[in-house]
């Protein structure tokens, strides 16, 4: 709901924007009176209009601010021989169990296999994680891949071209040599799929094992210098982000 009317039901939107950690109520109303500031599509003219904060849709200077109360959005450094799971009937050890301290309801994005590490999203915003985890909006995520070298040119050409696998083909968007010394070579591969193991399975393909993946990044979202096993909550340009990316 959103209105002119002070009488009407909602919040104030220059509070709704102080509490989204947009900037002091005084800045809000700053944004406001400068046309920055869009609800549901249009530019918000006046002062003193009340939204809802749990379903009106706000935007600063064309960025999404979230504003629905009590939602949890953490990337997390998953470390090797965590499970990519909220529970595990064997007792190994899971996501859950490095945030269990974040709150009821979370959902992990994507999967990372057990000796895989780097970054995953947690969150119980169920809407974004579905979005962000479906193929069809094609969330591109970037890795970095220890294999034996030393590797020829036409590697990176056929990972670029596409790779048939049992399931399909695939094709990276991008990939290069981030390091060579020796036997030891780095590669970064950004691309959007998302099927089991792939990243592993396109190296086997091309006759470079996997010795060690990890994640850097998935859409607008990066590791960065998060050390592993440890979480952190995403920033509201992050998050605001991650919604533009799946069309929320």
């Amino acid at each position: 709901m959103t209105t002119g009317d002070a009488n009407a039901e909602g919040v104030r939107l220059q509070k709704v924007l102080a509490a989204a950690g947009v900037g002091s109520r005084r800045h809000s109303e700053e944004l406001i009176a400068a046309g920055r500031v869009r609800v549901d599509g249009r530019v918000v003219e006046a002062q003193g209009m009340r939204v809802d904060p749990q379903t009106a849709i706000i935007e600063v200077d064309g960025e999404r601010v979230v504003t629905r109360t009590g939602l949890v959005h953490l990337a997390l450094n998953k470390p090797v021989g965590v499970l990519s799971a909220m529970s595990d009937d064997r007792g190994r050890p899971t996501v859950a169990d490095l945030v269990a301290d974040a709150g009821p309801g979370l959902f992990h994005v994507g999967r990372l296999d057990a000796d895989s590490e780097g970054l995953l999203l947690v969150t119980n915003d169920g809407e974004l994680a579905h979005r962000l985890s479906h193929p069809s909006f094609g969330v591109a995520k970037t890795y970095l891949v220890e294999i034996a070298g030393p590797v020829g040119r036409d590697v990176p050409r056929r990972l670029r071209q596409g790779v048939d696998l049992t399931d399909g083909p695939v094709r990276v968007d991008a990939v290069r040599i981030v390091s060579s010394a020796g036997s030891r070579v780095m590669l970064e591969i950004t691309l959007h799929e998302g099927r089991n193991r792939v990243v592993r399975r396109l190296m086997d393909a091309v006759g470079h094992p996997v010795r060690r993946l990890v994640r850097t990044r998935i859409g607008p979202v990066y590791l960065g210098s998060l050390r592993v096993g440890r979480t952190r909550h995403l920033s509201r340009g992050e998050v605001g982000a991650l919604y533009r990316e799946v069309d929320l």
